[in-house]
């Protein structure tokens, strides 16, 4: 009977070890970074800062997408070989501001998903 409840108390170890750092890391997020208000027909530069716990080989940010008005107007994608500059970095995209603007941005870690959808009105006056 030792035997076993030794047993049990490895595999349990053995679990709890291999999934202690799926609770360390998280999903990949984004920040919207654009003006308020900007003047009809001008161009605007958006930032999108997006962040991570990880950047190896085997966990990464491993596409972040970027839309005006529901069209797409920039993509980036990783992989493995070609991950993201850094676990934090950030892209810039620039767009006519002919209407109000509905920015949406969106990044996707490889294994633990997105925290969703950002969004950020720029209005036209």
């Amino acid at each position: 009977m030792e035997n076993r409840n030794r047993w049990i108390w490895i595999i349990g170890l053995a679990c709890f070890l291999l999934s202690a750092p799926m609770a360390w890391a998280n999903k990949s997020w984004v920040e919207i970074e654009a003006p308020n208000q900007v003047a009809k027909g001008s161009e605007v530069v958006i930032k999108i800062k997006v962040g991570h716990s990880a950047n190896n080989f085997f966990h990464y940010t491993d596409w972040v997408v970027v839309k005006a008005n529901g069209k797409e107007i920039a993509r980036w994608e990783y992989s493995a070989m070609d991950r993201p500059e850094a676990e934090n970095f950030t892209k810039e995209v620039k767009v006519t501001a002919d209407k109000d603007l509905e920015i949406e941005a969106q990044a996707n870690c490889n294994l633990h998903g997105s925290q969703g959808l950002s969004k950020r009105i720029i209005f036209v006056k």
